[in-house]
């Protein structure tokens, strides 16, 4: 059985005639009527009822029709899947984000994918980067939008391209750290209030993430206070962006949170910038160097053009 045996099936069953399926197909009546009846023995069903003035399709024969007619198709549109699958315009691909990428880099990345490779399909996975490097490791993502640093342990096995770094803002529970020159709103339209100094909300408890999923993320903020000679006293620790926003919001407390959180508008927080010069969160995708696909390497290209930098930040090329 092959997919001339089918193809030889499907002519005659429309021509319901072996000599003029024959004609069709440019080959003569013998090897025909030879071929069909090798396809009806391997299939172990006979598929025409034969006369001498009609061929007519069986039982077997007329169900089975539409099924060949898809498997043939289905492999005529072979060649054009290997084709975009070669060039990387069919496929899946697996990412792995950060939550802060959420509000920044992760839309207008996803947007720009998907205008230049509308065929292939994404499966995101929300998680903190050491979650992503296991994942890496483990082949479950292709690649993740990650705060660095790479851990030295996978050095040679993951390659690493910085897409964006942003200055950290404070964001502070509204209504009670009001001053003159706020947004009526209190920045919490999304606009940051006018810029502060953050040895001015030292005594405020802390909101931050976990040193163990977030080490980089972690040191960032400590260093900021320690720049001042500051010791912060950490109030509550949640491992999702939501999560901090929202517990600065209850009035826990006060978090160091990157610039395109501001766009999370969370009712009962506000944004200000900081007075002193702010450490910079870089934002960047990680993959398995030896493995990339056609597909991925279309996002990495697609990563490159979008990569920018907001105000008051710089990009690491």
């Amino acid at each position: 059985m092959d997919l001339r045996q089918f193809r030889y099936f499907v002519a005659v069953a429309e021509e319901r005639h072996f000599g003029r399926a024959a004609q069709r197909l440019s080959m003569t009546q013998p090897p025909l009527s030879q071929q069909i009846r090798a396809l009806e023995a391997s299939l172990g069903a006979p598929l025409f009822v034969r006369t001498n003035r009609s061929v007519e399709l069986t039982a077997v024969g007329r169900q089975l029709l539409p099924e060949v007619r898809r498997i043939l198709a289905d492999a005529d549109a072979l060649p054009a899947l290997a084709q975009g699958l070669a060039h990387g315009e069919v496929g899946t691909l697996s990412l792995g984000f950060v939550s802060t990428a959420d509000y920044g880099i992760l839309p207008p990345l996803l947007r720009e994918f998907g205008e230049r490779y509308p065929r292939v399909r994404l499966q995101l996975l929300e998680a903190t980067s050491d979650v992503q490097v296991e994942a890496l490791m483990d082949g479950r993502i292709d690649a993740g939008l990650f705060i660095p640093p790479v851990p030295a342990r996978y050095a040679n096995e993951l390659s690493y391209l910085p897409i964006v770094r942003e200055p950290l803002m404070l964001a502070l529970p509204a209504g009670r750290h009001n001053t003159a020159g706020d947004a009526p709103s209190g920045g919490s339209d999304g606009q940051p209030g006018a810029p502060v100094s953050l040895a001015d909300f030292a005594d405020e408890p802390l909101v931050i993430f976990p040193r163990r999923v977030a080490p980089a993320f972690y040191d960032i903020i400590m260093g900021c206070y320690a720049a001042l000679g500051l010791t912060p006293r950490v109030g509550q620790e949640a491992i999702q962006m939501q999560t901090i926003v929202s517990l600065v919001s209850a009035g826990m407390g006060v978090a160091l949170v990157p610039q395109s959180l501001c766009h999370l508008r969370r009712t009962g927080v506000m944004y200000r910038a900081l007075r002193e010069t702010s450490a910079l969160i870089e934002t960047g995708l990680l993959w398995r160097t030896a493995e990339v696909t056609p597909v991925l390497e279309g996002f990495l290209e697609t990563a490159r053009g979008v990569a920018h930098t907001p105000p008051g930040a710089t990009l690491s090329t």
